[in-house]
C-alpha cells in the first residue's frame, strides 16, 4: 500500500509524484467526511517532504527522527492549527501566529509545514487572514488544510488550493485491507468495515481504541431511550451533548448510520446495513415506523450535520432534530425481542 496508508492510493501517488519531481504546490486542501484519512495522508505528504533518509524519491522512511517527529506532530518545523480545548473555532490570531512562524526560515527540515484541522471550523476572520498567507506564500513553507467540504471554505481559499477530495472506499476493499494488514478476523473486518461506511481511518480507530466502540453503543443506546422518551427528557440530553460541537458531529453521525439502516429496512431494501451486528433490533423497530418517517429523519440529521458545519446554534440544532423524532413506546428493550409502538 502507497505511503502504508489503507486508501486514496491516487492522492499519495500523486503527491510522491510531486515530491520526486519537485513540483509541489504552496498549498494543499484534503477533503472528505471524517474518518476518510485526511490528517493521515497530510502528515504523510509532511513526512515525504522532509524525510532524512527516504528508499527512492517521493516515499518516506518512517523511521527516521523527523518522520518520527512528524507522525506525533511534534517537528519544530511542523505548525498545527485547529480548535483549542476552550474555543469553538479557529480563530484569527491563531493564523496571526502561524504567519510569523512561516515567515521563519525552517530550523531543521527543508520546508516549514502548516498543518490546519478541520480549518471549516474557522471564523471569517481566521479564513480572510489565511487568504493573504495563501496569496504571499513564503518559499520553503507548504500549507496542508483539512475541511469535509469545499464548499464550507471560502471559495477564494479553494481557488489557491490544490484540492484532493477524498472518498469512504468501497466496504468489501476496506474489510479486505484489514484482514491483510490489520490481521483483523473476517467476521470483526466486515462489521468494522460496514460501520466505519468504507472510511479507513474511523475503522483503525474502532479496532484500536475500545472507547470508540464503547462511544457508538452509548450513544446508539441513547438514540433508543431518546425514541421513549418525552419532550423534557429531550431537551435535557439536547442542552447536554450541544455543549461540544465536536463530540456533538460524532453522535450525529452514529444516529445518522442508524436512521439510515432503519430507511433501508423500511423500504425493504436488500443494500448491506451499516450496524450489521444490529441488525434483529433495526428490523422490529422498522416494522413499526413509516418509510416516510424514516426518509424525514434520515434527511433531517444529514441537514444538521451540514448545517453544524456551518456553525448554526448547535443546541437549537439539536433540540429541533429531537422534538420531530417519532415518539416509540418501548416495551421490551431486548434485542431480539424488542417490541415497539409508534405514537402518533
Amino acid at each position: 500500500m502507497p505511503w502504508n496508508i489503507i486508501g486514496q492510493d491516487w492522492a499519495s501517488e500523486l503527491l510522491a509524484q510531486h515530491v520526486a519531481r519537485g513540483e509541489m504546490r504552496h498549498a494543499y486542501l484534503f477533503c472528505g467526511p471524517p474518518g476518510v484519512g485526511r490528517r493521515s495522508l497530510a502528515l504523510r505528504f509532511a513526512q515525504a517532504l522532509n524525510c532524512t533518509q527516504p528508499p527512492q524519491p517521493g516515499q518516506p522512511c518512517g523511521v527516521c527522527r523527523t518522520c518520527e517527529q512528524i507522525e506525533r506532530m511534534q517537528h519544530a518545523d511542523l505548525s498545527i492549527v485547529q480548535v483549542l480545548e476552550d474555543a469553538t473555532a479557529i480563530k484569527v490570531e491563531q493564523i496571526r501566529d502561524l504567519q510569523h512562524s512561516l515567515s521563519l526560515a525552517p530550523y531543521s527540515a527543508r520546508y516549514r509545514i502548516a498543518l490546519l484541522l478541520n480549518f471549516e471550523q474557522a471564523t471569517q476572520n481566521a479564513q480572510n487572514a489565511l487568504l493573504k498567507t495563501l496569496e504571499e506564500a513564503p518559499e520553503r513553507a507548504i500549507l496542508l488544510v483539512t475541511a469535509g467540504s469545499p464548499e464550507n471554505l471560502l471559495p477564494t481559499i479553494v481557488s489557491r488550493c490544490e484540492v484532493m477530495r477524498l472518498r469512504p472506499l468501497g466496504v468489501e476493499t476496506l474489510q479486505a485491507a484489514l484482514e491483510q494488514k490489520e490481521g483483523v478476523t473476517a467476521d470483526r473486518a466486515r462489521l468494522t468495515a460496514h460501520l466505519a461506511g468504507g472510511r479507513p481511518g474511523y475503522a483503525l480507530q474502532l479496532l484500536e481504541d475500545d472507547a470508540a466502540d464503547g462511544f457508538r453503543t452509548k450513544w446508539l443506546n441513547e438514540l433508543i431511550s431518546l425514541l421513549g422518551s418525552r419532550r423534557l427528557e429531550r431537551f435535557q440530553v439536547a442542552e447536554v451533548i450541544s455543549k461540544d460541537r465536536d463530540k456533538l458531529r460524532q453522535i450525529f453521525l452514529i444516529w445518522l448510520s442508524y436512521w439510515r439502516d432503519l430507511l433501508l429496512c423500511c423500504a425493504g431494501s436488500s443494500v448491506p446495513l451499516t450496524n450489521l451486528d444490529l441488525e434483529s433490533e433495526l428490523h422490529v423497530l422498522a416494522a413499526q415506523i413509516a418509510l416516510a418517517t424514516a426518509q424525514a429523519r434520515t434527511s433531517a440529521l444529514e441537514n444538521a450535520l451540514s448545517d453544524l458545519d456551518a456553525n448554526l446554534n448547535p443546541r437549537l440544532l439539536t433540540e429541533v432534530l429531537l422534538l420531530d423524532w417519532p415518539y416509540i413506546y418501548l416495551k421490551n428493550l431486548t434485542t431480539e425481542n424488542a417490541e415497539f409502538t409508534e405514537k402518533n
